[in-house]
């Protein structure tokens, strides 16, 4: 299920694609936690000057919940072009417009019983992992997987390990159906995109772009998926990914 909010006139209407010349700088669409910082999640500010100096589009897509991409696209002064809660929450700035994906009824179903059989989301009684979230839930990696794997299957939800939650959420949304709607707002194909990520998440970016980098420290699924895996780990991976285009 999708769910258009305009926060203006601005629509999210495919504008018609155009062609990345050889030698052009590529759009890209681009991993935050494990690929734009260290371990330590904190983001590394040579990313940072990365994106902002990009001269073409720069899509920040995450399993985090929309005001953290958007917070990062602001400091970094680029355009919020995002895909966040693992595709569940699209948005490109000029276009002014939300798109919502899944289905939070049955995200918010699981957690009230969840929480009825005595487990915890495992990010305390503030959970900012969880206070903005819409479409999607994230439970701490401490929490025991197999209940989160058995009610998910109930409410018709499933789960993904991105190396730094569970994400429990809807079948079929994901980052790769974020970038094909983003993509067709920006006015390019999503096979015209650059794409560096790290975890299991960033395999639909990777399947849907035409260059997919996983840095080194990127789990199986996302180093079986990719074109090629950088040498270094981390920000410097991404660094690493981006050189031959700056």
């Amino acid at each position: 299920m999708w769910i258009r909010v305009a926060l203006s006139l601005g629509c999210m209407d495919e504008t018609p694609p155009r062609a990345v010349d050889e030698g052009e700088t590529p759009p890209l669409v681009v991993d935050v936690d494990g690929t734009l910082t260290g371990r330590d999640q904190a983001v590394d500010p040579r990313a940072m000057t990365v994106l902002r100096e990009w001269s073409a589009p720069v899509v920040v897509a995450t399993g985090k919940a929309f005001p953290f991409p958007v917070a990062l696209c602001q400091f970094v002064g680029i355009e919020p072009c995002v895909i966040a809660e693992n595709g569940g929450v699209v948005f490109v700035g000029h276009s002014n417009e939300l798109v919502f994906g899944g289905n939070p009824d049955a995200v918010d179903a699981f957690v009230a019983e969840y929480r009825e059989r005595g487990h915890s989301l495992g990010f305390g009684d503030v959970d900012l992992a969880n206070r903005w979230r819409e479409t999607e839930i994230a439970v701490s990696l401490d929490e025991p997987r197999e209940p989160l794997d058995e009610l998910a299957e109930k409410h018709g939800l499933v789960v993904i390990d991105t190396g730094f939650a569970y994400h429990v959420k809807a079948p079929g949304v994901d980052k790769g159906t974020g970038l094909r709607a983003v993509a067709g707002e920006l006015g390019f194909e999503p096979g015209d995109f650059l794409a560096v990520g790290d975890s299991i998440n960033d395999v639909p970016t990777f399947e849907l772009a035409g260059e997919s980098v996983a840095v080194d420290n990127a789990d199986e699924h996302a180093a079986e998926a990719a074109d090629r895996q950088t040498d270094a780990r981390y920000a410097d991976g991404f660094l690493e990914a981006v050189e031959a285009f700056r």
